[in-house]
Parts: structure tokens; sequence; C-alpha cells
């Protein structure tokens, strides 16, 4: 296989459920041409996981650049998101960590670089807690601190505040128009990875992958819990990719969550967006290449 080239893998994590990812970079665990050498002298695979009503595209470009210096990836669409299968149950953050805990044992992965945006930040915390000898190290790009039950008074105060709109029935071209306005910054391949999160039906409209429900349920597990308890029980190295800068109001947030964390480093992006994988590919690519190990 091409170390540029994208090939999909299916996963079952439980009985009729299966999770969809792709895979780039040199052959190793996990791939077609797999041997007991696994991916070679100083390799170390990548895990990479997206946000709430997001999906496994939006790492493409951070991909790219890991398989560019050697290491193989694989970006991971979470339950009803994506490609992957959508149950009628099984939205938060548990049991998104347990999915990980399967995908892992079952490509075979050894001590993973496990990397989580917003959510997917929170969900690879619990996973590190819930299961210290799965990863090798933590990447957190804007989230894994992600405290909703701090933010909010009560849980309707959150609902209302976070409640997804409903865009089922828009055109694609105008969702197109909007992302190309509100992020002029982006590559093509990072928005049409973003217009991803939807299907674009037939009459040329959309519909989101992740229902609203499903998307509440999961809000309602971060309300329920927050990422603190976690935070002290990962016991790998961790880099905190905040898109803030350190003078930021919020700073304070990233910092307590780097000092309960017991080997924290963090790397600020003053202004960045909070989709900072999809705005700034390379140089995010390049933090979380600091976390391979010698």
């Amino acid at each position: 296989m091409n170390d540029n080239e994208v090939s999909r893998v299916e996963v079952e994590v439980e009985p009729g459920v299966r999770l969809r990812l792709r895979r780039r970079g040199p052959a190793g665990p996990g791939t077609p041409a797999a041997t007991s050498a696994g991916p070679g002298p100083g390799s170390t695979p990548f895990l990479l996981v997206h946000g709430l009503s997001s999906n496994a595209r939006l790492w493409d470009e951070v991909a790219a650049a890991l398989a560019a210096a050697g290491h193989p990836s694989w970006s991971v669409d979470l339950r009803g998101h994506g490609e992957s299968d959508a149950p009628e149950s099984g939205y938060d953050t548990g049991t998104a960590a347990a999915d990980l805990a399967a995908v892992i044992t079952a490509l075979g992965l050894r001590r993973p670089v496990v990397v989580g945006q917003s959510w997917g930040g929170n969900v690879v915390v619990r996973l590190a807690a819930k299961h210290q000898e799965l990863p090798g190290a933590l990447g957190l790009v804007d989230g894994g601190w992600i405290d909703l039950h701090a933010a909010f008074p009560d849980w309707q105060s959150c609902e209302q505040a976070l409640r997804p709109q409903d865009i089922d029935g828009r055109p694609a071209d105008t969702m197109r128009q909007w992302l190309a306005s509100g992020h002029p910054d982006w590559s093509d391949t990072a928005r049409e990875a973003t217009l991803a999160n939807m299907r674009i039906r037939s009459d040329g409209t959309v519909e989101r992958r992740l229902t609203i429900p499903h998307h509440l349920e999961i809000l309602r597990s971060m309300w329920d819990g927050p990422p603190g308890p976690d935070l002290p029980l990962v016991a790998v190295p961790a880099l905190l990719l905040p898109a803030l800068g350190p003078q930021d109001e919020r700073a304070e947030t990233v910092r307590r969550a780097a000092a309960a964390l017991p080997d924290a480093t963090v790397r600020w992006y003053p202004g960045g967006d909070h989709d900072l994988h999809a705005q700034h590919p390379d140089t995010i690519a390049a933090d979380l290449l600091t976390l391979v190990k010698p």
C-alpha cells in the first residue's frame, strides 16, 4: 500500500455494531500487508478521534503529514458518525471510550498515540483512565478538559445553549458557500470533509448523520461525566493543544487540566479555530510527532 493512500478498515466493537476507519501510512497492524514485524523500526501508530457531530475525514491532512514522517494512522468514525453504524444506543463518552479500546485491541495497535479533538479529547482521556495499558500517549486538540457541568448552572441551560440547529433539507451548495466564507484559511479538503458530517440526498439537500436526539445524548453524558476525575488517572504523556492563547480568560481551565495530568505539556494556538486539525494540519501534525518516543 502506498504510504499516502487511504484504505478503509472495519472493526466490530460489539455484536452488530461496526465502526469504519480510514488508514494511511506504512504497512503494519490492521492492514492486509501486516506482518508480525509491525510497521517498521521507529514507527509509532496513531489513532485519531473526531469531535461531536464530526467525522474521520477531518484528520486526512494530519494523517498525510504523519505518513510522510513514517507513521501509520487510523482515523475512526465513532458510532452514529461518518460511515460507521448508527445503533439505537451507546451515545455517551464511556461507550465511545470502550469502542476505542475495542478498536485498538482488534487492530493490534501497540501503545498508539491516541489523539482526540473536542469531545473526542474527553473520550480519549476516558480511554486512558479506564484502559491504562492501551495508549502510549495522548494528544488533546482543543478538548479533553471540556466540563459542561462547570460551564452551565443546570442541564436545561446547557441543552438550550448547545442544541444543534436543524439543518436537514438545506441545499448542499449553500453549506459549501457558508464553509468557504466562514473558513477562508481552510483547504478545500478540510471544507469538503466538514460537509461530510452530513449526507447529501439525491435532491442535493443535506441531512445530519448524527441525529439531534443522539447528539443531545452525548451532550448529556458530557454534563453528567466531566473529565476531572479521569485526568489524574492518565498514566501516559499528554499534549494539550488549546485553540486559544495563555492570556485568554478560558486559559485557566486548560492550566487546571494540565496540572491534574501526571505528565502534561501545553502548546497554545492563539486565535485558532476549534477545528485546529482542519485549520493548521501540518502544525498540529508536527506537534503530535513530539509524542513519538525516540
